[in-house]
């Protein structure tokens, strides 16, 4: 490969993140990008920009499974209190959060794979189309993250009116009109892009980090229950479980029983906890598609879990046999203890939030209950609970098994045990906001203060959208922000 387009490809998330300022989709300069030969266009899809998020995600900071202790808090960066405490506006004028500057050079990227791929050079039709199918799985994942921050939850009687998030599927930076569009027409065009893909993706990919048929089938099928659409999301489930099963090198799951046991391959336990996939960049034993989140900074832009502690409510949740408590640490990187025997996740270094094996079960899990197959549904959440705790507690209580409202709720509490702290329950608190099971639940922030007292912020309804932050206002004077 010539050297001077390997040196510009391999620029493009550097420049991605560097340039978005006051155009919305000024990511990369004109002209700054060259691509000739198939190989050209693949070396963008190893981008670290797609699978490594250095800054964090806001999700860290937003959902009701942490509480903050301010002697820690206070260290944070400004737009990561204005989260926690649930305002609407975030950022300066001259702000434009990370994720949108990450998530839209990504975008560039696959817009320019998907447009011009099939007329590169050297590489044959099925690299080509393998390819293809690969950017725009990827646009779709990206634009399912851009939706649960920027628009309303789905609801199929008011989607076709509630605002969505600009669909941008061409790489051209002299673009200067947008459309907010509504939320039905983004998950119409992430549900075109991940069935159009799918038929032409590699069945596994050789490294997680990429994505596969199995991931792109995982996502649609969570794409699909986000939506209510429980048949079609359990389709889409069972033909990942099946690329599972027929891939040479598969994602497992750990027994935490033998991993965390004496001579266990997550021992010894040193500062920042066992040696698992949270501290190890490198292990994605778990993962279906590997992207990862830094937890552990504290940047202006950056989100942090620095000060974060687990709330009472979603510890009480945890069963004293429960081996992930092991990730948890009653005291702060000083020594000193946590107050009030409160804890916090010390053995989280990064959160996986491409697709996990454990995510993909207890999906699976609640759309079987929700199709009233029960025993389908016990199956797979103690399938992951067998792997957690040791085996005679990991079995959901007979009342709980035969009660189909009961196991839903059961199996949403495994998730918040599952993924305590790592900013899952966010998307989950938005989608469930609108499920009559979950009717009348209310949210809230706790400030745990220096003088002993405490600081409640409630989450009002309309938080559960993030607002534009004013530069992209600012630049599209014809959209109108979210409340």
């Amino acid at each position: 490969m010539n050297k001077k387009i390997y040196k510009i490809t391999s620029l493009l998330l550097l420049v991605s993140i560097c340039s978005c300022k006051k155009d919305f989709l000024n990511v990369v300069p004109k002209g700054s990008l060259i691509a000739t030969t198939t190989a050209d266009y693949n070396l963008l899809m190893n981008s670290i920009s797609f699978y490594q998020y250095n800054n964090g995600l806001p999700t860290l900071l937003l959902g009701d499974d942490v509480v903050a202790e301010e002697s820690v808090f206070q260290y944070q960066s400004a737009s990561s209190k204005q989260l926690f405490q649930y305002q609407g506006i975030i950022y300066k004028i001259d702000d434009t959060p990370w994720e949108i500057q990450n998530y839209m050079g990504n975008i560039y990227a696959c817009n320019k794979i998907i447009n011009e791929v099939m007329t590169s050079t050297e590489g044959s039709d099925t690299q080509k189309k393998s390819l293809l199918a690969e950017a725009r799985a990827t646009r779709a994942w990206i634009n399912f993250q851009l939706i649960n921050f920027y628009g309303k939850p789905y609801v199929a009687s008011t989607a076709n009116t509630d605002q969505g998030f600009p669909i941008i599927t061409t790489a051209d930076v002299s673009q200067k009109t947008f459309s907010r569009g509504t939320v039905q027409e983004m998950y119409d065009f992430i549900m075109k892009d991940l069935t159009a893909a799918i038929p032409d993706l590699l069945s596994e990919s050789s490294i997680q980090t990429r994505l596969s048929r199995t991931a792109a089938e995982g996502i649609l099928g969570k794409v699909y229950l986000f939506m209510g659409k429980n048949n079609e999301a359990l389709t889409q489930f069972n033909a990942a479980f099946a690329g599972i099963a027929a891939s040479a090198k598969p994602a497992v799951l750990y027994d935490y029983n033998v991993t965390l046991a004496p001579g266990g391959s997550f021992l010894p336990i040193g500062f920042f906890g066992p040696h698992y996939p949270g501290n190890d960049l490198t292990d994605m034993t778990e993962s279906i598609l590997a992207k990862s989140s830094v937890s552990g900074i504290s940047s202006y832009n950056g989100y942090s879990t620095r000060g974060l502690e687990l709330a009472p409510p979603t510890q009480a949740l945890f069963g004293s046999s429960d081996l992930r408590l092991q990730l948890y640490a009653n005291h702060f990187d000083d020594g000193s203890p946590v107050p009030a025997g409160r804890i916090r996740k010390y053995a989280f270094q990064y959160a996986w939030v491409g697709l996990q094996l454990s995510d993909l079960y207890l999906l699976r899990a609640e759309t079987r209950a929700r199709l009233n197959d029960l025993p389908g549904a016990t199956a797979d959440v103690e399938y992951l609970r067998k792997h957690r705790m040791p085996q005679p507690d990991a079995v959901v209580p007979a009342a709980t098994a035969v009660d189909q409202t009961a196991l839903i709720k059961f199996i949403i509490e495994e998730r918040q045990r599952e993924f305590a702290q790592e900013g899952y329950r966010w998307f989950d608190m938005r989608r469930l906001s609108v499920d009559p099971i979950f009717s009348g639940a209310a949210y809230a922030h706790t400030l745990y203060t220096i003088n002993g007292g405490t600081q409640t912020y409630p989450m009002p309804a309309i938080r559960l959208v993030m607002q534009l932050p004013p530069s992209i206002m600012a630049a599209n004077p014809n959209f109108t922000n979210n409340q």
